[in-house]
């Protein structure tokens, strides 16, 4: 091979791997017609906006606009701090979705193991059916729903705490039946779609494995223990890592719809969202908003890696990436 004839196959190289590119592109358009919707939704909606967060470092002047708004470094996230409110906000957003991991993937993996084991097609269709409905409800619906249950004055429950002779009781003042009501809502919302997802998984698990157990004997808890809930431990695994990268992000709809602007409830109940919602819409303060909300997504990034490499450490098969 002469030396002029090296940059000449280097130069076709590129050429080769476009019409590659373009080869596969036509192979699998349809593929890409599908995924591309949420390509878009994520590109406008994720990747669009992030240039905003400068307004975390300024005081936003309308007039000049976000870029040419004075610059004052990190003094929303010092007022953000020293307002004392970051450290509440923090320890609810965070403990509140733990407890909606741990209570729903709990509930979420024992209805599917349950459903899995019972043989009434029938039965089974219609639970999962009555199931998954609430994960089709508007929480403003929950929220009114919530309301009329627990008014003081017409809710049912004190409507039939009457009834019985009982004194009546003012939820709506009573920051510490809140976090019960909230982790029941939740789980109830999601039960019948996480069933689903847990239930795919235990029906792709080698059905002849349970046919050997069945021939050595072993009843339905040595099953469970010893083939269903290994078989899924890898979904459940990675359906907790993509919880755990939101463990910071509140789940707002049901904390705005369900408790609404109480300030007795705000210590037990506020997450960052709902404070950021507050903070934007009633005092229009854009730049602690922003920093707010800036200093949610480090905390969710740095907690994804965190648990990421923990993972991996024990097991990398089961890490995301």
């Amino acid at each position: 091979m002469t030396a002029a004839a090296g940059p000449a196959i280097a130069a076709r190289k590129p050429k080769h791997q476009r019409r590659g590119t373009w080869r596969l592109i036509k192979q699998n358009w349809m593929l890409l017609a599908m995924i591309a919707p949420a390509a878009v939704y994520f590109f406008v909606f994720s990747y669009v906006p992030m240039p905003g967060i400068i307004m975390a470092f300024k005081r936003l002047n309308f007039t000049q606009g976000i870029f040419a708004s004075p610059w004052v470094g990190l003094e929303n996230f010092r007022f953000f701090f020293i307002s004392g409110d970051a450290w509440f906000l923090t320890r609810n957003t965070i403990l509140y979705n733990l407890a909606f991991m741990i209570v729903g993937t709990t509930m979420q993996v024992s209805v599917a193991v349950v459903l899995s084991e019972i043989g009434a097609r029938v039965f089974k269709k219609v639970t999962q059916t009555m199931m998954f409905l609430p994960y089709f409800i508007s929480m403003v619906v929950i929220g009114a729903f919530i309301y009329n249950i627990f008014n003081y004055e017409f809710g049912a429950f004190n409507t039939l705490l009457a009834d019985l002779g009982l004194e009546k009781t003012n939820v709506y003042s009573n920051p510490g039946v809140w976090p019960a009501i909230l982790i029941t809502l939740n789980t109830w919302k999601g039960l019948g779609y996480g069933t689903v997802l847990y239930l795919a998984a235990i029906m792709g698990i080698d059905q002849e494995i349970y046919e050997a157990a069945d021939i050595d004997g072993a009843n339905v808890f040595q099953k469970v223990r010893v083939i269903t809930l290994p078989g899924i431990l890898p979904t459940i695994v990675t359906l907790t890592l993509l919880s755990v990268g939101g463990i910071c992000r509140g789940n707002f709809q049901l904390f705005y719809n369900v408790v609404g602007s109480n300030g007795m409830l705000y210590k037990m109940t506020d997450v960052i969202d709902t404070y950021v919602y507050r903070a934007l819409m009633g005092a229009s303060d854009f730049g602690m908003s922003a920093a707010a909300g800036s200093y949610q997504s480090i905390l969710n990034l740095t907690i994804i890696l965190t648990v990421n490499g923990i993972t991996r450490l024990i097991d990398k098969d089961y890490a995301l990436f």
